[in-house]
């Protein structure tokens, strides 16, 4: 189980708490003076935000500049009723402009690259960071006690060029980042972007994270999620009643909007470290799935038949991915999934896609061959990767690997 958080409660809740430097804000039920006086002290310049549980807001347009109270008053109203990528905002909220030529992004998860948690950090954050080369990236293992240190921090700063006058600062702030993370049971947390204002400090002007429900820190943050309206799919609400129709197995989904890459997910922790691994690398993720518990065939052979009915014909790669399984029969999932792909070509006409596989565990080679044969049967491109090959390698593959699908089917439409 996860509970997420968006920038609004992270300035209310979490910033103050780890002296993380943030701008100034007001929500939507501000008075008109206070508001005013807001902007005449920030220079005249302020920033109106969606408050939505989405992804995406600068391209989705749910993020204003404003210059004066009557535009500020009137985007507040504008943009508490907005919604992206099929998510209704909750309200709306302002925050002070911080002017800056740079933005700076910075993530921690846990990687399976390292058995444990790492940092990412790139000097050219923004709304672009999905097509951001990874040459100008870099991520680093985060030693779960030692923690992160000022020194690691500069080191990796000096790696990607970092102006020198802003690598103490800045090696401070990624450190009182790390403190956050660790100290509240989360399982990811991103700002995006730092912005470095002319004093020279790096404001977090977007922020994003997801907990884990089950880690004891987090109930000893006693933080407040508050209720974001929510607009359930058709597939949302057939997957919650297939989920609720037996306990042997989890049919778990959560629609993110994506429209590349068709995730078959196995085990929590994974599918969560697979998804934000997609989602950074510019996969687009249709949905979140967790399709572990060990599901019997007929369990697997439906979940996956539902899946393919939304969303095979739209997804530009299809993805089969899971960590190395504990008590899972990964023979008689792929078996099943495999099945199940079949049965939607006689059903519903064959679907030109390539299939990244990737999974290790109980009975890996039987389950890999029943896949090969299912995929050569019906013509299908596939690669599969072992459980030597960290589930973060595969999901960047597939995400490349989709965009390159996409790109090619642009290119078609349009001759």
């Amino acid at each position: 189980m996860s509970s997420q958080m968006t920038e609004y409660p992270f300035l209310d809740q979490l910033a103050h708490r780890f002296s993380l430097p943030v701008p100034e804000h007001l929500d939507a039920s501000a008075p008109r003076p206070e508001i005013r006086d807001a902007l005449e002290r920030w220079g005249g310049k302020g920033v109106v935000k969606a408050d939505v549980m989405s992804g995406g807001r600068g391209k989705a347009r749910v993020v204003k500049v404003v210059d004066d109270v009557q535009q500020a008053m009137a985007e507040l109203r504008r943009l508490a009723g907005a919604e992206v990528n099929g998510m209704p905002a909750r309200t709306a909220y302002i925050t002070q402009f911080i002017p800056s030529d740079l933005q700076i992004y910075s993530a921690v998860t846990y990687d399976s690259r390292f058995l444990g948690p790492s940092l990412t950090v790139s000097m050219k954050g923004g709304v672009d960071i999905e097509s951001v080369e990874d040459r100008f990236k870099q991520t680093i293992p985060v030693n779960v006690f030692r923690g992160l240190d000022a020194y690691q921090a500069s080191q990796l700063l000096e790696g990607l060029n970092c102006p020198k006058p802003l690598i103490s600062i800045l090696s401070r702030t990624l450190v009182a980042f790390w403190d956050m993370f660790i100290s509240t049971g989360m399982r990811m947390c991103e700002v995006n972007p730092w912005r470095v204002g002319p004093d020279n400090v790096p404001y977090a002007c977007d922020f994003k994270a997801v907990f884990d429900e089950a880690n004891f820190k987090l109930k000893e943050a006693n933080l407040r999620f508050p209720d974001y309206p929510e607009t359930v799919t058709e597939f949302e609400e057939e997957m919650a009643a297939w989920d609720a129709s037996s306990y042997r197995g989890q049919a778990h989904v959560s629609d993110l909007g994506g429209h590349l890459v068709l995730p078959i997910l196995f085990g929590g922790g994974a599918s969560t470290i697979i998804t934000e691994t997609l989602e950074i690398a510019g996969g687009s993720p249709i949905f979140l799935s967790d399709f572990g518990g060990n599901p019997p065939y007929e369990r697997m052979v439906g979940t996956a038949e539902r899946c393919f009915r939304h969303h095979l014909a739209k997804a530009s790669t299809l993805l089969i991915l899971g960590g190395k399984a504990n008590n899972t029969l990964i023979d008689v999932t792929f078996q099943a999934v495999g099945d199940a792909l079949a049965h939607h070509f006689e059903e519903h006409g064959r679907v030109e896609i390539p299939v990244v596989i990737g999974r290790g565990g109980p009975r890996m080679v039987p389950a890999f061959l029943a896949m090969r044969e299912t995929l050569e049967s019906l013509r299908l491109p596939y690669v599969i990767f072992g459980h030597d090959t960290p589930v973060t390698l595969v999901a960047e593959y597939a995400a490349r690997l989709a965009k390159f699908v996409e790109t090619r089917k642009e290119a078609q439409r349009a001759t």
